[in-house]
Formats: structure tokens, C-alpha cells, sequence
């Protein structure tokens, strides 16, 4: 049986920390511990494989915050939970390095665990709801600068078809298994993508392309 992966909670607030905790532990796959500051990372054996960043509200503050534990030495992968999150908040945190997003009133303990599994394996996890308001952004965006010098090229119909199913939250085998793919084949899309726009990770990709109206 494999290791469970590790989990630490941030969160300004200690009720929402206790409440993450306790959701996170209810996972066997998942060893969850609070960690109250990015600094507590600096151990090699403290270092988690996941950090679960709470918060009320998305501003500033917890943009810095979601840096700061992003470029720790531990690189952990960032699953963003907060009470609201308006679309450009959701692009800055994707393009921040955040690998998933949920609403807390979604975050209920199998859709966080999920989360959380998904951001260690490398996947994106972006909620329906939240996915149709950053793509309606990135649309009106889109629009408004289309003929503008300087414009990124787009996505190929296949690099655009596979990057929408990882904003949506699917696995890699399941991308392939619904585009009549193999594994490898989306691994190579998705890798050619991050290469060619010199982008961080998957979660990277999805908040670019959203942003430059390529999705």
C-alpha cells in the first residue's frame, strides 16, 4: 500500500484551519498536519507533498501568502480553498501556482481529499461553476484585444480539447479514455504546452490560456 501523502493546512483564521484539518483526516490516503507560517517548510522531513491554503476571502494578503508557500524549498502543490473567489482572483491564483481551486461551501471532505490527491499526482482541479466564469473573463478579454500586436498564437483544436478537460478536474487517464487517447500522448500535449509558453505546470497553462482567450 503507498505512503500517504502529505498534507499541511495554511490558514489565517484557526477555525478554518480545525475545520480543514479535521475534513483532511477523514482520508486515509492523506497524513494532514497544520503547519501556521510558509517558514515551518524549511525542514527536509517536514516538507509536505500538498499545502491546503484556507481562507475567507481571496485579496492581496492571501496571494502573497499562496507565493510564499509556493516558493519554499518543499515546491508543494497548492490547493486553494476559499469562501469566495471572483474570476480574475482565479486566474492570479493559477498563475501564482496554485493547482486547484474550491469554494469552501463545495469543499466538503471527499471533493478536498479529492483535490488533494489530484494537486500530488499534478493534476487541476477548477469547480464547474468557477471554470464558466473565468472562461466567460477570458472570452470578454479575448474580444477586446484580438488584433492587438504582439498576440500570442493559439492552441491547436487537440492542445485546446485536453486543456479544457484539466481545467475541469480530469486525470490524465481519463482525458485519454474520453479523447480516444493514450496517456502518453496527452502527457506530450500537455508538456509541449508548458514548453512552448514557457509555463510552470498544468494548473499554469490552464490560468495562461484562460487569460490570453485561448480556451
Amino acid at each position: 500500500m503507498p505512503e500517504p501523502v502529505a498534507v499541511s493546512v495554511v490558514a489565517l483564521d484557526p477555525v478554518l484551519e480545525a475545520g480543514t484539518l479535521s475534513a483532511l483526516r477523514l482520508c486515509a490516503e492523506l497524513t494532514a498536519t497544520a503547519s501556521p507560517t510558509a517558514g515551518a517548510f524549511d525542514n527536509p522531513e517536514d516538507r509536505p507533498r500538498v499545502v491546503v491554503l484556507t481562507v475567507d476571502r481571496f485579496g492581496h494578503d492571501e496571494l502573497e501568502l499562496l507565493r510564499a508557500t509556493r516558493d519554499t524549498p518543499a515546491r508543494p502543490a497548492i490547493v486553494l480553498v476559499a469562501g469566495e473567489l471572483a474570476p480574475a482572483d482565479a486566474l492570479h491564483a493559477l498563475a501564482a501556482g496554485a493547482r486547484a481551486l474550491l469554494l469552501r461551501r463545495e469543499a466538503d471532505p471527499a471533493r478536498l481529499a479529492e483535490a488533494a490527491l489530484a494537486a500530488a499526482r499534478g493534476d487541476c482541479t477548477l469547480p464547474p461553476e468557477l471554470f464558466d466564469q473565468v472562461l466567460g473573463r477570458s472570452a470578454t478579454e479575448h474580444h477586446r484585444h484580438r488584433g492587438r500586436p504582439g498576440q500570442v498564437p493559439g492552441l491547436s483544436d487537440r492542445e485546446r480539447a485536453v486543456l479544457r478537460m484539466v481545467a475541469e478536474g480530469h486525470e490524465t487517464s481519463e482525458i485519454a479514455t474520453e479523447l480516444a487517447y493514450s496517456q502518453r500522448t496527452v502527457t506530450t500535449v500537455l508538456h509541449d504546452i508548458t514548453q512552448r509558453f514557457r509555463l510552470r505546470n498544468r494548473a499554469h497553462a490552464v490560468a495562461y490560456a484562460l487569460r490570453a482567450g485561448m480556451l
